[in-house]
């Protein structure tokens, strides 16, 4: 008789949809002000904003755990570098050159990445179920960014932005294998405020260059919005739902659920930008939802 699906899965995969679910408003938020504050701008103020706010919360963590901390110093680095300091920063840059269409088909790219590094680097098993889930949410997604015409999909142009979404994209995915090897004497809170503390300072020298080139910011009400929005809800938030996803189910199966946030996007671009909801838009949700429960719930015997 075939095992019934732990609660720890149902719970992981849950958590992972709630962090694309926020997610999925940095697009949304980032193209709004793109044009008042330039692109480490906002992302340092986003993770200042994230850092100051969670010292309250995470600080007695950080002082009880500085000895694994300490101990851990290069693995804490390399993961500030990959998700604070270089991950959004790109996508924020990339914004500046590449058109939405893009930025949506390329940051699905993540989980692809993160698949082919687990199976192929890490020669971690996945399962005939798993490389079917992502078949089938990768042709729901195409066929969202593409609203099931073929000719929108062969006439995407390829531009410097492209480039940086694809790197930022592959970043997120080596982060998010390694964060599977977060040493036990960490606690999430303390792994927190460390990355978030030591991103940002790794960011600042960007910064004052980026002032130097760029030296106007214009601080309207919506870029205000924007830096709390992201450094509160899109940053400690959904970092936090993210990484303790990626504790439980791993990498690869909270990679298949991040494939939703196109689809989440397509929705607040309708209901708040006034964009059309079309029948291609159900059908695509229907796959993408298939492809996310075959990867993550089937359970099968053999793998590849």
């Amino acid at each position: 008789m075939e095992a019934k699906k732990s609660p720890s899965t149902m719970a992981g995969a849950i958590l992972a949809l709630a962090a694309t679910f926020i997610w999925s408003w940095n697009y949304i938020v980032a193209r709004g002000v793109i044009e008042n504050i330039p692109p480490v701008a906002l992302s340092f103020f986003r993770w200042s904003t994230a850092f100051l706010f969670i010292i309250p919360f995470a600080l007695k963590n950080l002082i009880r755990e500085k000895e694994a901390v300490k101990t851990n110093i290069s693995y804490i680095i390399i993961m500030a570098l990959l998700s604070v300091t270089l991950f959004n920063t790109l996508i924020y840059i990339a914004g500046h050159s590449t058109t939405a269409i893009n930025l949506s088909l390329i940051a699905i790219s993540t989980p692809v990445f993160i698949i082919l590094i687990s199976h192929f680097l890490l020669k971690e098993k996945t399962s005939i179920a798993g490389w079917l889930g992502v078949a089938v949410t990768i042709t729901g997604v195409v066929l969202l960014i593409c609203r099931g015409s073929l000719s929108v999909l062969l006439t995407i142009s390829f531009s410097a932005g492209d480039i940086w979404m694809t790197i930022a994209a592959m970043i997120f995915a080596l982060y998010s294998i390694l964060l599977r090897r977060k040493p036990s004497g960490i606690g999430r809170m303390t792994f927190l405020i460390a990355t978030f503390g030591i991103g940002t300072a790794m960011l600042f020298p960007f910064f004052l260059i980026e002032r130097y080139f760029l030296p106007v910011i214009n601080f309207t009400p919506e870029v205000i919005i924007s830096i709390l929005y992201t450094g509160i809800f899109a940053s400690i938030t959904a970092f936090f739902l993210w990484n303790r996803s990626v504790e439980i189910i791993g990498a690869a199966k909270a990679g298949i659920i991040y494939y939703t946030l196109p689809l989440f996007s397509s929705l607040w671009a309708f209901l708040f930008l006034g964009e059309d909801f079309l029948l291609i838009h159900l059908f695509s949700m229907f796959l993408i939802i298939t492809g996310i429960i075959i990867a993550t719930d089937i359970k099968k015997n053999f793998t590849l």
